[in-house]
């Protein structure tokens, strides 16, 4: 609890049995009120592990992608009653020492959502491979060109939100992919919500989940494709699904598809 206000940690996992108990053992539980997994059909033992930490955890049924597991997490934490909801990948690629200073400017309502960028260090010297460095900056300086922001990268999986924003935003309907965490960084900024940014740490290392190259660049068209869509939805010529009206929300009534609660 921070001013008030609840505080919960989401991880969405895929196959983190390796470094979930390092994730989880460096999280500030004076902070932290609850911690909530999403398990998309492990082919290890994560969601054992989870619930053997006694954390909160969610196992689908079917494995539906990194943005259907994110969908599962935040309908979760709205469940929880969650004020603040911070999104922690549980492989240890991001240090969970930075919850307090993210759930800070989220509950004293400095921002309404705030990522911890790795291209405020030195993401390099963390071990970033020098395409994924290169490709970071150019689709960012595109970013901000099109959705007429200043971040320093809308591509870390690090963040948090006010309960508002995930009430707010159309989720429903974004991608169940890892184009998800892009659209959400594009609605944020549609629907006139504050983002703030904080410098966080850059690891990578074997046990750390990544996307390879192919889908690097298929991430990357996505995200050209989102900024292009968001450009023309501002300007009012073409709205596609998302930047709709009619675009869902997240449904908080939603059964979730298997829940063990701690």
């Amino acid at each position: 609890m921070l001013n008030g206000k609840k505080i919960v940690v989401v991880m969405p996992a895929y196959n983190a049995e390796k470094t979930l108990e390092k994730t989880y053992n460096e999280i500030y539980k004076d902070i932290v009120d609850e911690i909530i997994l999403t398990d998309d059909k492990s082919s290890d033992n994560t969601k054992d592990l989870a619930k053997d930490l006694n954390i909160t955890t969610i196992v689908h049924k079917e494995n539906k992608g990194y943005g259907a597991n994110q969908k599962s997490c935040y309908i979760a934490a709205l469940k929880a009653n969650a004020d603040i909801i911070i999104m922690l990948h549980p492989d240890y690629q991001y240090t969970p020492k930075l919850i307090p200073a993210i759930a800070s400017m989220l509950a004293f309502e400095e921002y309404d959502t705030v990522i911890a960028s790795r291209m405020l260090s030195n993401p390099l010297a963390g071990g970033m491979p020098l395409y994924k460095y290169i490709a970071n900056k150019f689709l960012t300086l595109f970013q901000n060109i099109f959705l007429n922001q200043n971040l320093s990268e809308y591509h870390t999986g690090y963040r948090g939100f006010t309960r508002k924003v995930l009430e707010n935003l159309p989720l429903k309907d974004c991608d169940n992919d890892f184009i998800f965490d892009n659209e959400m960084l594009a609605l944020v900024k549609y629907y006139g919500y504050k983002t703030g940014e904080i410098s966080c740490p850059t690891k990578y290392f074997p046990e750390a989940s990544s996307i390879n190259f192919m889908r690097s660049c298929k991430y990357g068209f996505g995200v050209l494709d989102v900024s292009i869509k968001y450009f023309l939805a501002y300007l009012g010529i073409y709205k596609s699904k998302i930047f709709k009206n009619s675009a869902k929300k997240l449904n908080i009534n939603e059964e979730l598809p298997f829940y063990h609660n701690k």
